[in-house]
């Protein structure tokens, strides 16, 4: 029959009607599949081909529709060829901590599973499929969906793809990767932290981490101007994070609002010495020899290792640090919002993880509530008690009716001189 498609080649001709196809579209035999095929401008000012495959006629013109309406065909580049040319944008936008987030996360998970993939046949069940194969916890698959996003997004934005999968893919829950076991110290534990780490410079520091909650890079850009030691409160408003080549970046909060924290009874002697023979423009916290101190060589410095085995946590992290004083701050009794102020959370979802960090509170609340209504029970036994063995006391003490009835039932000269006679 004139018009059936060969064996070999793409035809113009559709095998299930033998009409001609659509310009742009073509039947390939050997995928058993419409093929359309658009040749536009590239990025670099060149042509560019981008083919795509459909079981159905249908499906295929629309895809083709799209493209005739202006669709630019860049689709079909990797998303690895788009990252190298993207990323500069990505990295420009976010803080240093976050592009160095960023960039291990692209590095370790997203570039080995979905980096060969062209942009275009990126779907969400595909990078659902992925992250099942990433390593780490929910923290660190949040920021590879997270770079993901922001990759996908700028192709949106430049029309080689019409939409971002990645934002149809439910992030993990970092509820879920919070251990029952909470990652905060005890109050017996955080006496055995302070005790371990070196008098002086770096038991000063750690006690200001455990003892007000802020940010290990909101401690070390600290100076003493920042403290009010009359008032008892300390200003943060600024931060020191490491750069991508490892220099020391001064900025705002990772909330980029200020606030204020207490400074309190246990932190004053540490700040005081701390502040000892410095200008109010000198770093609070710096190192034995003056130098600024950084989470690297502040691990260093108290051998992070010994004192995780003198605690008995080996896997404690030196934000567990902020994580604690959280959590004693729900324990005394603060409530929410005066928590996400005091540590500077951008919302309070993320300061109510902290209220349900801690194992064993609800029991120890419940212990605290049977404590005082059993005692405020037993109080009201001992009045109830109290009351009757009065009234008893008094019905003892009162003449019966037998009592007045002997005397008055007597003749009048054997009647007690109290009875008239």
């Amino acid at each position: 029959m004139a018009g059936r498609p060969g064996r070999d080649s793409p035809t113009r001709f559709d095998p299930r009607t033998g009409r001609p196809l659509p310009e742009g579209i073509r039947w390939r035999t050997d995928r058993q599949r419409y093929q359309v095929r658009v040749v536009g401008p590239g990025v670099d000012g060149g042509a560019a081909e981008r083919s795509r495959m459909f079981l159905t006629l249908a499906e295929a013109k629309r895809e083709l529709a799209k493209m005739v309406a202006g669709r630019n065909p860049n689709g079909s580049m990797t998303l690895e060829q788009w990252h190298e040319k993207y990323w500069p944008a990505i990295e420009s936008s976010v803080r240093p901590a976050t592009a160095r987030g960023y960039g291990v996360a692209w590095r370790l998970r997203v570039k080995p599973s979905l980096g060969r993939q062209r942009l275009e046949d990126i779907t969400s069940p595909m990078i659902e499929s992925a992250m099942v194969a990433w390593s780490g916890g929910a923290s660190a698959k949040n920021d590879a969906l997270a770079v993901l996003s922001r990759l996908l997004d700028g192709a949106r934005r430049s029309r080689f793809i019409d939409y971002n999968p990645a934002r149809e893919v439910k992030r993990p829950s970092m509820r879920e990767s919070v251990s029952p076991i909470s990652r905060a110290l005890t109050l017996d534990q955080v006496r055995t932290l302070l005790e371990f780490v070196p008098e002086g410079a770096y038991r000063n520091y750690v006690a200001a981490l455990v003892y007000t909650g802020m940010r290990a890079g909101e401690a070390t850009a600290l100076r003493v101007g920042d403290v009010d030691f009359e008032r008892g409160i300390i200003r943060v408003s600024r931060s020191l994070s490491p750069g991508q080549r490892g220099e020391l970046i001064e900025q705002s909060p990772k909330s980029h609002n200020s606030r204020e924290v207490p400074l309190i009874d246990a932190l004053r002697p540490y700040a005081e010495q701390a502040a000892r023979g410095k200008q109010l423009s000198d770093l609070l916290f710096s190192g034995p020899d003056g130098g600024r101190l950084t989470n690297h060589n502040a691990r260093r410095g108290v051998d992070w290792e010994a004192l995780r085995k003198a605690i008995g946590r080996p896997d404690l992290r030196v934000h567990d640090l902020r994580h604690t004083f959280a959590t004693i701050l729900f324990d005394a009794g603060a409530s929410a919002p005066d928590v996400q102020a005091t540590l500077g959370h951008s919302s309070l979802q993320i300061t109510e993880r902290y209220s349900r960090a801690r194992e064993g509170v609800a029991l120890r609340a419940g212990a605290a509530l049977d404590q005082m209504l059993g005692e405020a029970d037993t109080a009201d036994k001992k009045k109830a008690s109290k009351t009757k063995q009065r009234k008893t006391t008094e019905m003892a003490r009162r003449p019966t009716h037998a009592d007045l009835n002997g005397p008055l039932m007597a003749r009048p000269q054997d009647r007690p001189d109290t009875i008239g006679r």
